[in-house]
C-alpha cells in the first residue's frame, strides 16, 4: 500500500506551501517518525521531532550516499559531481576539511565589511518611498554577490547561474530541471578548468590548486554545492526574517527600539521559519530502530528540520515568533557531521542585511496581502518568491 503524501496527511484545506506547520504538529502528536510519499522521490520515513531528528542526523548507519538506497541502480552520469552533502566519511571528511578553512570565524569577520558595502549599495538602489520587491532587490543579490565574489564567478555570469540554481532547487518540470543541471554542469566544468589554469586567489582557484587534490568530479561537486547552498538558503533567511517581523509588528517595534537584538532575531527566524526545510535523504546501510520505528536496510529517511525546530517539548509555544526567545538548539542548519559549513556566513549576511535595512528604511510594511504571497517549495528548501514592501519616510 502506497504511503500518503504530506498533502494527504494535512488537515483539510491547509495550504502547505503557505503554512505547513499545522501539518507537522498533527504528525508530531502521533509520533516522531512517519511513512510518507515525496512526489518525484518516492517513499521515505519522515522525522518530525527534535530528539528523533538529532538521533537520525548523528546515526552512522544512516548514510548520505545514494548508493545505500535499495532503489539505487546507477548514478545515471551523476551530473553535478560528488559533494559533501551526498557523501559519507571518509570522503565527506576529506571534502569538508578542504573547504572548512574558508569559513572560519576569522574569515567571516574579514568578509563583513564587504557584506556591509554590498548591502549599502543595494539599499541605495531601493526607493526611499514607494514599493519594491525585497527579494529581487535585496535578499537575493546580497548573498549571491558575496558567494560569487568568494568563489570567483564573473559578474556577467551571475544572472544565468541564479536561473539554473533556482530551477534545480524548485523545479518547474523534470525537463527544465534536467536542462538546468546540464547547463550548470557545463558552465562549472569550464569555470573550474579556468581557475586551475589561471589561479586568481578565489576559493575555487585555491581548491583547484590544492596539492592534496580534488578529482575533477569532486571539484565540480564542491563548486556546485558551495554556489547553490551559499546563496539559496540565505535568500530565504533574509526575506523570511523580514516577513516574520512585518507579520508581528510588536516584535518589529521591539527590534527597532533595540538593534542589539538583531542576532537574536535572526536566530529566532531560523527556528520559526527554517529556510532549509528538510535534510537531504539518508539511507539505512543496515536495519535500525529510530525512535521506536523499524527502518529497513536501504530505506530512505528525511528529517524535517522545520518540524524539529517547532517541537513544543524543546521550544515552549513554538508557533509564537519571539525575538527575545532563547532559540539555540534549533535544527535549521542541521546537526552532526553534516551541520551546514556556511552557517556563520549566512548568519553574518542576514544580521548585516537586517540591521542596515532597519537603519536606512525604518518605516516599511507589506505592500500586498501577506496571504497572497507565493512561497517556493522543494524537497529541501522553502522561501518567498517575492516580498513586496512599501517604504515611507
Amino acid at each position: 500500500m502506497q504511503a500518503p503524501t504530506m498533502e494527504e496527511l494535512a488537515p483539510g484545506g491547509l495550504d502547505l506551501a503557505r503554512n505547513p506547520y499545522p501539518a507537522y504538529a498533527a504528525l508530531r502528536a502521533n509520533g516522531p517518525v512517519h511513512r510518507v510519499l515525496v512526489p518525484g522521490s518516492g517513499e521515505c520515513w519522515l522525522v518530525v521531532t527534535r530528539d528523533a531528528a538529532r538521533a537520525a542526523l548523528t546515526d552512522p548507519r544512516l548514510r548520505n550516499d545514494i548508493r545505500h538506497s535499495s532503489s539505487w541502480r546507477t548514478d545515471g552520469g551523476h551530473a553535478l559531481g560528488r559533494n559533501m552533502l551526498q557523501s559519507d566519511p571518509p570522503l565527506h571528511s576529506r571534502l569538508r576539511a578542504l573547504a572548512a578553512g574558508h569559513f572560519t570565524p576569522g574569515r567571516i569577520a574579514a568578509l563583513r565589511p564587504g557584506i556591509e558595502r554590498v548591502a549599502t549599495e543595494l539599499l541605495a538602489a531601493l526607493p526611499r518611498e514607494g514599493t519594491a520587491d525585497l527579494v529581487s532587490g535585496y535578499a537575493l543579490p546580497l548573498p549571491i554577490t558575496m558567494i560569487c565574489d568568494l568563489l570567483g564567478v564573473p559578474v556577467t555570469d551571475r544572472p544565468a547561474f541564479h536561473d539554473w540554481s533556482n530551477e534545480l532547487v524548485s523545479p518547474t518540470s523534470p525537463q527544465a530541471a534536467g536542462s538546468a543541471a546540464a547547463e550548470l554542469t557545463g558552465y562549472l566544468t569550464g569555470l573550474t578548468a579556468r581557475k586551475a589554469a589561471a589561479p586568481d586567489g578565489t576559493l575555487l582557484s585555491d581548491l583547484a590548486a590544492d596539492a592534496s587534490g580534488l578529482t575533477a568530479e569532486e571539484l565540480l561537486g564542491m563548486a556546485f554545492l558551495l554556489l547553490v547552498a551559499g546563496h539559496e538558503t540565505t535568500v530565504n533567511l533574509i526575506s523570511g526574517t523580514v516577513h516574520a517581523l512585518l507579520a508581528h509588528p510588536g516584535q518589529l517595534a521591539l527590534l527597532r527600539a533595540d538593534v542589539s537584538l538583531v542576532p537574536a532575531a535572526v536566530e529566532e527566524s531560523l527556528r520559526y521559519n527554517s529556510p532549509v526545510h528538510a535534510s537531504a535523504f539518508r539511507f539505512a546501510a543496515e536495519p535500525l530502530d529510530l525512535a521506536g520505528t523499524r527502518i529497513g536496510a536501504g530505506e530512505a529517511v528525511q528529517v524535517s528540520l522545520a518540524a524539529a525546530s517547532r517541537d513544543p517539548h524543546h521550544f515552549p509555544d513554538p508557533d509564537r515568533f519571539d525575538i527575545t526567545r532563547r532559540a539555540s538548539g534549533h535544527a535549521a542548519f542541521g546537526h552532526g557531521l553534516h551541520h551546514c559549513l556556511g552557517a556563520p556566513l549566512a548568519r553574518a549576511e542576514a544580521a548585516v542585511a537586517l540591521r542596515l535595512l532597519l537603519e536606512q528604511r525604518p518605516e516599511m510594511a507589506f505592500a500586498t496581502d501577506p496571504a497572497q504571497l507565493n512561497w517556493r517549495t522543494g524537497t529541501l528548501l522553502r522561501g518567498l518568491a517575492a516580498l513586496p514592501v512599501h517604504f515611507s519616510c
